[in-house]
């Protein structure tokens, strides 16, 4: 049995400035340690903070042979954070990246805050304070280097962990300078480096740092956490969301070898067992009755008819406006253009599949998880096992993707964790969804209807627009404004002298979350794919109808990103016959990014060879890892384009496998061209925006090799069992 967290000390300003000490022979400059546990051969930390925060916050310590060890406040899930907070750090301290080492921090709100991924925030959430502490903890050194040789500090200069100074040319390491170091009271203000003095960030020196362990097989997921005398669990849940229990034989179940219990819980039936294999086939035994009075029983095409009844004001919901001005009431003469689009629900479908590890020993608990909101699980455990969040140590371990399906809200299957493992007597629990259980358990991208009616200037730009949205909401609380972004505050609305934007948010069973790109997902390819429809209506080429959009709106970021996107995708230049070009320019938390595709048909699938992607995403952190995260986003924006769709018969999900949800495999993936705006705006992320205007690219395209314009998603309908017979 693991030893329980130690209470927290209470974090005081004092300790913070005076928590620069030599520990085990290091500096510690706001690390924490942790004791390890053994884990499938490999050291695994496991436990809370053993030491008080140092000098600047747990972010920083320095070895004695001079490596600097930076602690990662955010989770790794694939998108390459720990490189990018790390490079903020190490650029600003002019640390020696090739001997920086990067660790998962522990989960502790008074060393770092929330510890909550979201709307790609991490970079831009982290940039200041990040490189406060990096400049921190140059200074220090640089003050004992000072002090030791009787110099000015104007004197000196630091790179790649040396201090130097010219003029007499006698120089130390970080490890020589750590003793010294220690007792230097940091800066409240440290003076931060201008982006023309960076060596580091804007490199392609800071590539990821988990290549390796990956490749090797030593990196450590939540699947490969083995705890001695550990039992693993598996779920039976309602076939039809909001269906509850009704009774269960479990008498066969208990007859499979290695099956130690089964009990009902509040989402279904566990059963644990002394492996995986015995817990599934425990589970296959089971006799299960379920209660549907208060389920979904209907189908996806009866709820989209629904759905576009309330948009067209046939069936009476209440509608929130997200955007209004001009006289509403009195709507502008001319041209109508009038569509509607259809979005399916998406799973988020992670390569790694949904699991934890939790032991529950009294009030204290003990999480081992893939999180990606580590900070809101913390809290539901506690709820869960009903005691304080500072009980919970929960330690964070890299993801194999989430898309947001770890980060929902309630914690979900934490929570169902924490709740298997109070009964099993203290023995660690690890609980896991199969791919079956992930893709039918819900927490998808919403479904979606947009009505979109537009009334056309003489001039053939909009002059009023009217946008109702249909799509449940995120949260159980405020206005939907999630499945607005993207719509709301648009640049196309800037010739229009009326704007009427609403929202309905209808009550369903269907369990809904972020995924990535939230409301971008859908709302890019509504006005991207209405302004090519208008741009054809006018008459005009539509990369110059969106530049005359964007310079009316003022949006010269816009303008400067599709101005390099025609340039570098040649987007005046012929294509080979039965070939064509479609373009989107969409921004997404802070981001812009411009796509253009070159699309042809063969027997009506879309055929997508090469995608020209130009970014504008404020300074670049690591080229590399942008480049890789629009690929990556492109590939994951163009699955669900062609395939993606979760649908219901009589309300049992009929996608439960990547047979019927299909992924773009590799012979379909374009090439990928991504170009870099130069910038010294603070960074914006890189984990989402990419993926928006992937689609309403393709559809552009689509459109201006047949003339039809697109009304819903996906594309096609997969490679096993299709959605139009659903």
């Amino acid at each position: 049995m693991t030893t329980p967290p130690k209470p927290r000390f209470k974090l005081t300003r004092r300790k913070m400035i005076l928590g620069g000490t030599l520990a085990g022979g290091a500096l510690v400059v706001g690390y924490t340690a942790t004791h390890p546990m053994q884990v499938a051969g490999a050291v695994l930390t496991a436990g809370g903070p053993a030491a008080e925060p140092g000098s600047f916050g747990p972010y920083i310590s320095v070895a004695p042979d001079g490596w600097v060890l930076i602690v990662n406040p955010q989770q790794e899930m694939g998108q390459g954070i720990h490189a990018a907070l790390a490079a903020m750090i190490a650029e600003e301290m002019d640390a020696d990246w090739d001997r920086v080492r990067v660790v998962q921090a522990p989960v502790n709100f008074a060393h770092y805050g929330p510890q909550i991924a979201g709307g790609s925030n991490n970079v831009a959430s982290h940039w200041d304070r990040l490189r406060q502490t990096g400049a921190a903890a140059r200074s220090m050194f640089v003050d004992a280097a000072a002090l030791r040789w009787q110099v000015l500090r104007r004197q000196l200069t630091v790179q790649d962990s040396v201090v130097a100074h010219p003029a007499s040319g006698r120089s130390a390491s970080f490890a020589e300078l750590i003793a010294d170091a220690a007792q230097q009271t940091p800066p409240q203000q440290p003076m931060l480096k201008q982006p023309g003095e960076y060596r580091l960030i804007g490199t392609d020196r800071v590539r990821r740092k988990d290549c390796r362990p990956k490749s090797t097989g030593r990196q450590i997921y939540t699947q490969d956490v083995h705890l001695s005398d550990m039992l693993v669990a598996v779920v039976a849940h309602p076939p039809r969301f909001g269906g509850q229990l009704a009774g269960f034989d479990d008498s066969d179940a208990r007859k499979v070898a290695g099956v130690v219990d089964v009990f009902a819980i509040e989402t279904g039936v566990a059963v644990v067992a002394l492996n995986t294999f015995a817990a599934m086939q425990g589970r296959d035994a089971l006799r299960l009755r379920w209660d549907d009075s208060a389920a979904e029983t209907r189908s996806s095409p009866e709820l989209a008819s629904w759905y576009r009844d309330i948009a067209a004001g046939r069936v009476e919901e209440d509608a929130h406006s997200f955007e209004e001005r001009g006289a509403i009431d009195q709507p502008q003469r001319g041209e109508v253009f009038e569509t509607t689009f259809d979005f399916p629900w998406l799973a988020h479908a992670p390569m790694e599949p949904l699991d934890c590890v939790a032991q529950v020993d009294g009030w204290n608990v003990n999480i081992w998880s893939g999180s990606h909101n580590a900070s809101v699980d913390q809290i539901h455990a506690a709820l869960t096992a009903r005691t304080i969040p500072g009980r919970i140590n929960l330690t964070v371990l890299t993801a194999g993707g989430s898309f947001g399906r770890r980060g929902v809200a309630m914690s979900d299957y934490v929570v169902e964790c924490v709740r298997i493992a109070q009964r099993t007597g203290g023995r660690p629990v690890k609980l896991i969804w199969t791919r079956e259980d992930e893709m039918a358990g819900g927490y998808y991208r919403p479904m979606a209807h947009h009505r979109v009616k537009v009334v056309l200037g003489s001039d053939g730009y909009p002059a009023d627009w009217r946008h109702h949205i249909v799509s449940q909401g995120l949260l159980p609380f405020g206005s939907n404004a999630q499945n607005s972004e993207g719509v709301a505050g648009s640049p196309y609305f800037a010739t229009a002298a009326t704007v009427d934007c609403r929202i309905t948010s209808p009550s369903l069973p269907v369990p809904v979350s972020f995924w990535r790109s939230v409301g971008h997902s859908h709302t890019a390819m509504v006005m991207e794919h209405v302004i090519d429809q208008l741009a054809r209506r006018a008459g005009r080429d539509p990369a110059e109808y969106r530049r005359v959009l964007y310079r009316a709106a003022a949006a010269e970021r816009r303008v400067a990103v599709l101005d390099e996107l025609c340039r570098r995708a040649g987007w005046n230049t012929p294509l080979e016959q039965g070939w064509a070009r479609g373009m989107a320019v969409h921004e997404c938390f802070g981001t812009i990014v411009g796509q253009v595709a070159e699309v042809r048909l063969d027997e009506d699938r879309p055929v997508v060879r090469r995608v020209v992607a130009v970014v504008d995403c404020g300074i670049a952190i690591s080229p590399d890892q942008i480049a890789a995260q629009v690929e990556g986003s492109i590939g994951f924006g163009l699955s669900a384009a062609l395939y993606g769709a979760v649908t219901l018969r009589d309300g049992i999900v009929q996608e439960t496998n990547f047979d019927t949800y299909p992924l773009v495999r590799m012979n379909e993936m374009p090439a990928v061209e991504t170009y870099i705006m130069p910038s010294t705006r603070p960074p914006t992320g890189m984990g989402e925006p990419a993926v928006p205007p992937i689609a309403p690219a393709v559809a552009n395209a689509l459109l201006a090799l047949t003339g039809e314009p697109t009304r819903s998603l996906p594309f096609l309908t997969g490679r096993g069992a299709t959605n139009a017979d659903v």
